[in-house]
């Protein structure tokens, strides 16, 4: 099932005050994660974060489940790295989240 202790779950989110442009930056994320192929890693679809919006904020969230490591590490700072956010965009990468709402 590859659920912790067994792997790690690492959850990107997006938050911006327009939701077309949280939507249009985690996409774009999950598509430069696609491309590097890597087997290791589980990479579930971008989707709404369960509360989808606070304090006039759209959140959206990308799920990976994999062994932390630094391939991994790299990876993710890569696909991050390429995409451009406005001012009014904020990324967060959490690892192992207590709460994944």
């Amino acid at each position: 099932m590859k659920y912790p202790p067994f792997c790690d779950i690492i959850k990107i989110e997006v938050s911006d005050l327009e939701d077309k442009n949280a939507n249009k930056i985690i996409t774009l994320i999950y598509e430069k994660l696609l491309k590097q192929n890597d087997k290791n890693m589980s990479i579930y679809a971008p989707m709404p974060s369960p509360i989808s919006k606070i304090q006039n904020r759209y959140r959206w969230r990308i799920i990976i489940k994999c062994l932390i490591g630094d391939n991994v590490i790299k990876r993710i700072n890569e696909a991050v790295n390429s995409v451009k956010v406005s001012n009014n965009t904020r990324l967060s990468i959490d690892i192992n989240p207590n709460n994944m709402s």
